[in-house]
């Protein structure tokens, strides 16, 4: 049996080696986010260009092959470089290579090699929500270990010692490793391995990564508006009789079951949007948020599947509209954990609790 210097045992899966990512989430999206966004794209194209053929004399290249040439080269490259730093390109370039794959399903499942076969749209999107709560079901059916982040930031340090870290990537490793315990059997030594990493500002260009902290900057000032309560709800309204219009006009009339399933899914999810109204009126926001949240989810995992099946592609507008909604409200119900996690310090202290404390040392660069 493996124990930690605190006595408590190592999880089945970390015996056998297999730790996890602390950044997993991030990675997941931007695959999922690659991989739909190149679906949506390659249909658009093609349909444009008139569906044209790459080939001749009898052959036809298929978008899949050029699909599962890039999926290998991100296998490739998770496989032949270590540290952090190459993960968000080949979550990028395999999600694309993943979406001009599963874009071709229609030709996998039917005996006639039907590219537009109806039930593509909602086969694709639910391909895509099954990785989502597959993935999140794994990472989160246990908290991240304080052993897991210590290996995560083992990892960053692996990245410096043969190259450097720059300011930015050593910062990110100690403010992960602020977060282990002192009592965890090597922190200290971990902490000193980061120290020891040379200064190198030089580093990759990581588009993946600015476009992720860009996008999170942007949801907090959005979600910290004071109209973006009532921009929430009417977003939420809105999407409602549309989705049910949408898919009656599209979708062949009300007897139509993906219609119904679109129906009962916007019911549930209007339900949740005037509690959560409620909840607000009553300024209790947190709870407004959580309402809010499974009013998106509700869409997500449901309405939009029987969207997709209704109208096929034509439900991309309203499934944009959920993940924008999603990212909304996440980065609020993030800002409200941070807030009550200075609240706690500050009370722990015995310090005003409105005082604005700084989560970490004023130095960066210091991995302590």
């Amino acid at each position: 049996m493996i124990t930690s210097a605190a006595g408590e045992r190592s999880s089945y899966l970390m015996r056998a080696g297999l730790v996890r990512n602390v950044r997993s989430g991030e990675h997941l999206t931007t695959f999922v986010v690659s991989g739909v966004a190149t679906v949506l794209v390659t249909r658009l194209i093609l349909s444009l260009s008139g569906y044209p053929q790459i080939g001749g004399k009898g052959l036809h290249i298929a978008h899949v092959l050029p699909g599962g040439l890039l999926m290998l080269i991100a296998i490739s490259l998770l496989l032949g470089y270590v540290g952090p730093v190459v993960r968000p390109a080949a979550a990028t370039i395999g999600g694309i290579g993943f979406g001009l794959f599963i874009d071709e399903v229609g030709k996998f499942v039917t005996s006639d090699n039907n590219y537009f076969y109806q039930p593509t749209a909602a086969i694709v999107y639910v391909v895509f929500v099954l990785i989502v709560l597959g993935t999140r079901f794994l990472s989160t059916r246990r908290p991240i270990d304080p052993r897991e982040e210590l290996a995560n930031v083992i990892d960053h340090a692996v990245e410096g010692v043969a190259g450097g870290l720059s300011r930015r990537r050593r910062a990110e490793a100690a403010e992960l490793l602020r977060t282990v315990p002192a009592q965890i059997e090597g922190r200290r030594e971990t902490s000193e391995l980061l120290a020891a990493c040379p200064p190198d500002e030089v580093e990759l260009a990581a588009p993946v990564d600015a476009a992720w902290r860009a996008l999170q900057r942007g949801f907090e000032r959005l979600a910290t508006h004071p109209k973006a309560p009532p921009i929430a709800v009417a977003a939420l309204a809105v999407q409602f009789f549309a989705a049910l219009v949408i898919a009656a006009v599209l979708g062949n009339g009300l007897n139509h079951l993906p219609v119904l399933g679109v129906a009962v899914g916007s019911l549930l999810s209007a339900t949740f949007t005037v509690r959560g109204a409620l909840a607000l009126r009553r300024r209790n926001r947190a709870r407004a948020v959580r309402l809010f949240e499974l009013a998106v989810l509700v869409s997500l995992l449901m309405t939009q599947v029987f969207q997709f099946a209704a109208t096929q592609f034509a439900a991309a507008g309203g499934m944009l509209l959920d993940l924008v909604m999603l990212g909304l409200l996440r980065a609020e119900r993030e800002r409200m954990r941070r807030e009550l996690d200075n609240a706690t310090k500050a009370k722990t202290l015995r310090l005003p609790p409105d005082l604005d404390l700084p989560p970490f040392p004023e130095d960066p660069s210091d991995p302590v």
